[in-house]
């Protein structure tokens, strides 16, 4: 029977460094190391200016995706703790749970440092625009499956390619970060070639060897060609940006007076109310934000409480890669119908907000207007055969370095392109496009 083994699954060699190991640093883990790189890497840094739910908001209050990638960490750090305390047994013994902790901390540092701007809005913008018959001029001559990671752009696959690739050491590494904390940010382990299937993917074909050599290198259960069985620690990356989403999404919608507070309560309440004090704070005269700070404070401990309990009990399930589905839904009935009650609230009210539609039929403009202006340049610099235009030339001037050369690959030049696009703010991409569209000269 297959099975994974901890001393696999929390390797801390670091891929593209296989040859200088790490050297002891008093204080610091190799997996906390991780951490400190993906902090301090200008991908993360351009998360404070992407959007998370609601569009280049006003309300300083709103989550950012920094924002939310730091809270999902804390969370993420909390659930590999407790989830290791729970199997300390199994675990390797000069392994202690704050590392796993650390492993976790890092993993849902880096889960959205792929999201394009204007966050899913934009995603479905990049895909719907390589999707449409008027550009498919840009795709021809790549095979089917390079197309389709285009056409089904993925900000999970996006970010496997930064921390692979871009970041830092371009090509060769990436941010060269351990092997453990990249398979536990592998949400969905396989490439755009199973869309077809599942509709969520972590890895462009460009970066399939990569999948393949961290994979094998923790030993993940291979189930098909290039699609594996999650390593057990990303069912816990994916449990806290769900908590996080589901809770954190009401109070953003609060502060932009999209939903009330005492909607609020009512959702969330059954998650609190085993609090001894919490009917003392929801019947006192404060504030109903700081009311929302505590609802929200205890909501999340609640439901930490409650997937660490799903993880126990299905344990042996995932270590065997056995268990579908994903731990909040495998959660008690206490936990999960609030939780999905909160996302049920988001779906109707949140998400469709008049100024949030708005904004996010805006943003299909402005990727098209990238999209067209530098996929069309890079086109005619790669297959040109003459010298190209001088606006093509002024357009792949903005990629400076990244600008694909004449008669270099098309599929590549093209990443190129999209790594691009994806990496601007919601602020850099709208400035843009209103240049390149003649609305800002």
């Amino acid at each position: 029977m297959n099975k994974m083994n901890w001393n696999d699954l929390l390797c801390s060699k670091r891929f593209g460094a296989e040859k200088w190991p790490d050297e002891k640093d008093p204080g610091r883990t190799s997996f906390h190391k991780d951490c400190d790189r993906i902090i301090f890497s200008s991908s993360f840094r351009r998360l404070g200016k992407k959007t998370q739910v609601h569009p280049l908001a006003q309300n300083d209050h709103v989550h950012t995706r920094l924002t939310h990638s730091i809270e999902v960490a804390s969370v993420g750090r909390s659930l590999g703790i407790r989830c290791a305390e729970k199997i300390a047994d199994d675990l390797p013994k000069n392994i202690h749970p704050t590392q796993i902790g650390q492993i976790l901390q890092a993993a849902c540092l880096s889960h959205d440092i792929g999201n394009p701007p204007f966050g899913h809005a934009g995603e479905e913008a990049i895909k719907s625009w390589f999707s449409h018959s008027d550009n498919a001029r840009i795709l021809e001559g790549l095979s089917e499956a390079h197309q389709d990671d285009f056409k089904n752009f993925e900000g999970n696959a996006q970010g496997f390619r930064i921390l692979t690739r871009l970041e830092y050491n371009v090509d060769d590494g990436g941010m060269r970060l351990t092997y453990a904390t990249l398979a536990s940010m592998l949400k969905y382990p396989w490439t755009s070639m199973e869309t077809k299937k599942i509709k969520k993917f972590c890895c462009f074909q460009s970066e399939i060897d990569y999948l393949k050599q961290i994979s094998e290198e923790v030993k993940l259960i291979k189930k098909d060609h290039h699609l594996y069985y999650r390593h057990p620690l990303a069912y816990l990356a994916e449990a806290a940006d769900d908590i996080c989403y589901r809770i954190l999404d009401l109070e953003d919608a609060h502060e932009m007076n999209i939903l009330s507070y005492h909607e609020i309560k009512e959702t969330l309440e059954g998650l609190c109310e085993k609090d001894n004090h919490y009917r003392d704070i929801i019947d006192s005269g404060i504030s109903n934000r700081r009311k929302m700070s505590f609802i929200r404070a205890k909501a999340i401990g609640t439901a930490i409480d409650g997937v660490v309990g799903s993880f126990t009990k299905n344990y042996k399930k995932i270590m065997e890669g056995k268990f579908e589905g994903d731990l909040i839904n495998d959660s008690d009935a206490q936990i999960k119908s609030p939780l999905d009650a909160a996302k049920k609230l988001s779906r109707e009210k949140v998400f469709n907000e008049p100024r949030k539609i708005e904004l996010e039929i805006g943003c299909y403009t402005v990727i098209g207007i990238l999209l067209n202006a530098f996929c069309s340049a890079v086109r005619e610099q790669v297959l040109s055969g003459e010298k190209i235009s001088y606006k093509s030339s002024r357009v792949l001037a903005m990629m400076g370095i990244n600008a694909p050369k004449k008669g270099n690959d098309l599929y590549k030049s093209l990443l190129k392109a999209t790594d691009y696009i994806s990496g601007m703010t919601d602020n850099y991409a709208t400035h843009m496009a209103k240049q390149i569209g003649g609305m800002g000269v």
